[in-house]
């Protein structure tokens, strides 16, 4: 099947020669074609350019000679006039399944209490845990696939979600199997990651080697066995888990065949950055507490700075310095931490605002932040995150704006009119 998009009136982030991610000064390059077309075979990309080309497509280097044909044999033709068309979000840090709200925990931290105070009287963590243990595995599927409807309505065509709302051998494998029925019947692009290591436990506080030791021994083992993880990843953070244990689950999940990530770095200093880049982690995420150390240990690396402006905004922690990270030619990703009690938003519309707004990302940085960037943190740059031939067909249509600098400014509004995702509108 082929669907022609035609009279866009600007096609935002092409790509003639791929890259699987974007770094430094680079970011701030981003290449459209102003009154475009797209056309789509099936589920891919098959060719793009200006309007003016439709009757001199022969001349388009590495397409077909036979375009012009192709084009007027479309299946489906949309008429994009006023509207801009650009790849979908990738979010690349999520925690979609869980069984609570935590609203309650809102207002203690309006009143004064600190994450880390909640988390140590068994909320935080701890209470998802607890509603997840009484949940069964179809009302979480039921919850997660309506909350993956609303993101796919706000552009975002590739998540990876995590595990770690169950801290109990038996929950984690449920919210990881919940995952994978959500791989097996949503048209988005998802990849799971184990979290057993997101919190300790209560009866294993004061002896959390003792749940380590789990999640080495019988956690890891099993997930592997039923291939429910693509990636395996710790919480290193003060008052969480060590750079030790960090250490040691990491080697084990290696073993078994997962990609390492990291959350590091959003409470303290931790030592979680230079432990993500020794174990080849694929991304280092939170990143609120950055020195100079951690940038240099991040230059030559394959790791992707991952920044999560919700949970940022949302517990009013430090900014992570994502100007000085570019300004040292790193990468840096930007992902919404969507969780129910740190990140209560699914919008990476609102990412790329907060990108801007806060972090002072000039519109094209935090577009490459937001796709390109998270895609490679997720390990699909190669086949999504940008408009390029070959690659996957996961686009959204705006509604009629002026610019696409309004994407990141209009923060309070959806500009998403439809979405395609492999091709097919949703």
């Amino acid at each position: 099947m082929r669907t022609l998009i035609k009279n866009i009136k600007e096609l935002v982030q092409v790509e003639y020669q791929p890259r699987l991610r974007v770094c430094g000064k680079d970011m701030a390059k981003m290449e459209t074609v102003k009154d475009a077309y797209l056309l789509i075979e099936d589920e891919k990309i098959k060719a793009f350019g200006p309007m003016s080309q439709l009757t001199h497509s022969s001349a388009l280097a590495g397409t077909s000679p036979n375009l012009g044909e192709e084009l007027n044999g479309a299946d489906i033709v949309v008429d994009a006039t006023g509207r801009m068309v650009f790849p979908s979000f990738c979010d690349s840090h999520t925690h979609l399944v869980y069984a609570n709200s935590r609203e309650l925990e809102f207002v203690d931290k309006i009143r004064g209490l600190s994450y880390e105070e909640i988390a140590k009287r068994g909320g935080g963590i701890l209470n998802s845990a607890k509603a997840t243990a009484a949940a069964s595995e179809d009302e979480l599927y039921d919850m997660a696939q309506r909350r993956l409807e609303d993101v796919m309505r706000l552009g975002t065509g590739a998540i990876e979600i995590k595990s770690g709302y169950g801290l109990t051998t038996e929950s984690e494998l449920k919210l990881l199997r919940v995952i994978r029925r959500l791989k097996e019947n949503s048209p988005l692009t998802i990849k799971s990651n184990f979290l057993g290591a997101h919190g300790i436990p209560m009866e294993y506080r004061g002896h959390q080697e003792d749940y380590v030791d789990l999640v080495i021994n019988e956690m890891i083992p099993l997930v592997a066995s039923e291939g429910l993880a693509d990636f395996i990843d710790v919480f290193c953070d003060q008052g969480f888990f060590t750079v030790q244990d960090t250490e040691r689950i990491l080697e084990a999940g290696i073993k078994h065949g997962m990609k390492p990530k990291i959350h590091a770095n959003e409470m303290a200093v931790s030592g979680g950055v230079q432990v993500g880049v020794k174990y080849g982690a694929i991304s280092v995420d939170h990143l609120e507490q950055m020195g100079d150390a951690e940038i240099e240990c991040l230059k030559g690396a394959e790791t992707m700075p991952t920044i999560l402006p919700g949970c940022a905004f949302f517990l009013n922690l430090p900014l992570s310095p994502a100007r000085k990270m570019i300004d040292a030619g790193l990468p840096v990703a930007m992902a919404s931490d969507y969780n129910p009690g740190t990140a209560p938003s699914n919008n990476m519309q609102l990412i790329l605002s907060m990108a801007c707004i806060r972090y002072r990302l000039t519109p094209e940085e935090a577009f490459n932040a937001t796709t390109i960037n998270t895609a490679y943190a997720m390990g699909v740059s190669d086949c999504l995150g940008s408009i390029a031939v070959g690659k996957r067909a996961n686009f959204y249509i705006t509604k009629p704006i002026s610019t696409y600098e309004y994407m990141p400014y209009a923060f309070g509004e959806n500009k998403v009119e439809s979405v395609y995702i492999n091709g097919r509108r949703i």
